[in-house]
């Protein structure tokens, strides 16, 4: 199923957001746009960590499906906030976002939303 995203220039221009991007299984960046003091670099790492967790999760859904025989897959997002930051990631993109000024609710909805809403209600 695919589910059309929000654009990386309408993520990033979002209220607390530094950094949006796409990144692919292996943790490449495909595309970032960035706000303030964000470089390549640091998009280039967030891409890395952020699908690893990834994969992680889709693991451990997979193995905690059969356990409990709930269904737990697909995954189609999460988040992760800690001190002053919190990433939230849905399908192949991801936010950094300063958590005092993000709308996190709202975030997770863009990225996230999307993806259960077209689960729950398919369009005809």
């Amino acid at each position: 199923m695919e589910v059309k995203s929000i654009s990386l220039d309408e993520l990033v221009n979002l209220e607390g957001v530094v950094l949006a991007c796409e990144f692919t299984a292996d943790g490449k960046c495909v595309d970032f746009k960035a706000r303030g003091d964000v470089t390549r670099e640091l998009a280039d790492k967030s891409s890395e960590y952020i699908a690893t967790v990834t994969m992680l999760f889709n693991t451990l859904a997979g193995s905690f499906t059969e356990l409990s025989k709930m269904n737990w897959i697909p995954q189609r997002g999460w988040l992760y906030s800690g001190g002053d930051w919190t990433v939230v990631v849905g399908g192949s993109q991801a936010v950094l976002a300063e958590t005092a000024k993000a709308d996190i609710s709202r975030l997770f909805d863009l990225l996230v939303g999307r993806r259960v809403e077209r689960l729950i209600r398919p369009s005809i």
